[in-house]
């Protein structure tokens, strides 16, 4: 068995053990709440709904964490493309598997570290200790729930702190 064999072999392992989709009961609610909360429409109709009624400040941060929204779905869209890997057998997250049948690497994963970056930069504390506390959440759930593999959601967790990154950057030399 190969090395590349033997990594997706424990990735299918750790990924049937965290899985808890067909076994109801609270947690499982649970999950599903945390892992249908990262959406992209979800978190984009809260970012228009905080800048309809936000001060200048929220305006801002809403028009900022939109623009990274759109730009991890556009990266993720393209990688998706590339890699086409299939998303794991099961029965809940039907849209998921009808309207993106590939799983690699998660959008909700790299949405969700990337919005909990950029909160950890722009503040204020509470909406930084919020997201940051979100973030795991959302990326455990969506391998709770059967639609990612768990090298999926950590390729997406590790790419949304990439783009994080990148737009703090962005942000900063656009300041100066």
């Amino acid at each position: 068995m190969s090395f590349r064999q033997k990594l997706l072999q424990l990735d299918f392992q750790y990924t049937q053990k965290l899985g808890i989709a067909e076994k109801p009961g609270p947690l499982r609610r649970l999950a599903a709440i945390f892992a249908h909360s990262g959406d992209s429409w979800f978190c984009l109709a809260g970012l228009i709904f905080i800048w309809l009624i936000g001060n200048e400040f929220w305006k801002q941060r809403a028009v900022i964490l939109a623009a990274g929204v759109l730009l991890s779905a556009i990266i993720v869209f393209a990688i998706k493309l590339v890699v086409r890997r299939r998303r794991p057998e099961g029965e809940w997250g039907a849209i998921y598997r009808k309207t993106d049948p590939h799983s690699f690497p998660s959008g909700h994963s790299t949405r969700a570290v990337m919005l909990a970056v950029l909160a950890l930069s722009l503040g204020p504390a509470w909406f930084s200790i919020l997201l940051a506390l979100w973030a795991p959440l959302v990326v455990l759930a969506r391998v709770a729930m059967g639609v990612h593999y768990l090298s999926d959601v950590l390729a997406g967790a590790f790419l949304g702190l990439l783009i994080g990154l990148l737009m703090i950057q962005v942000i900063l030399l656009m300041a100066a």
